[in-house]
């Protein structure tokens, strides 16, 4: 289960990536009351983190209702994945997660804490696939409860990110934040290959030798 966790959080904790989210947070929220902007954090990471646990909780029945293989879940996964790294290696946003179109709609809504910062900022299609990979090697209640605790410690540090967005940019500011989301990416991409490779192996056995 150690080992599992660590993945798990190490996994979430890049494709979610709570830095990145740090610039539309903020100007999602210009001119917002700390109040205001601490509550919408807190919306939002706890939408974040319903929907990941539902995908966790619900993974092998929609696998099964739309007959989708784990060599194919792993092989598109993994693409997808390696699409998000690519844009993270280039310190850019990437439009897997929220387009340029949803992120200013999202200044005009009331509500931003659902759309467009839970759904798909923070728990975007790259984020709800690796907790489908995650969850089809949990194969024991240990794991279970690793990959369930990954994600609850996930959106707990999207929470903390969010709370102290101000203070982390003026700390960090946008070059330091850039190189966390070039180094962060390095490491998603290298996840993405492994998905793919995975996926390969289990599809065309003859490849393993």
């Amino acid at each position: 289960m150690d080992s599992f966790l660590v993945i798990a959080i190490s996994t979430l904790m890049t494709i979610v990536n709570p830095l990145g989210a740090l610039g539309p947070f903020l100007a999602m929220t210009l001119g917002e009351a700390d109040d205001k902007r601490k509550q919408i954090a807190w919306r939002a990471a706890l939408v974040a983190g319903g929907v990941l646990l539902i995908c966790a909780l619900a993974g092998a029945f929609i696998f099964r209702f739309f007959g989708i293989t784990l060599p194919a879940l792993k092989i598109a996964g993994g693409i997808l994945l390696f699409f998000v790294a690519f844009d993270m290696i280039n310190a850019r946003q990437s439009r897997t997660r929220q387009t340029a179109e949803e992120q200013s709609e999202g200044v005009q809504k009331d509500d931003i804490a659902v759309f467009p910062l839970a759904i798909p900022l923070l728990s975007g299609p790259g984020a709800i696939v690796s907790v489908f990979l995650l969850s089809d090697q949990a194969h024991t209640w240990q794991r279970q409860l690793g990959l369930y605790t990954a994600i609850i410690i996930t959106i707990a540090a999207v929470y903390f990110t969010l709370k102290q967005a101000h203070r982390i940019v003026r700390y960090m500011g946008q070059i330091g934040i850039n190189v966390m989301s070039r180094l962060m990416g390095i490491v998603l991409a290298a996840i993405a290959v492994q998905f793919v490779l995975d996926g390969l192996r289990s599809a065309l056995p003859q490849l393993a030798h």
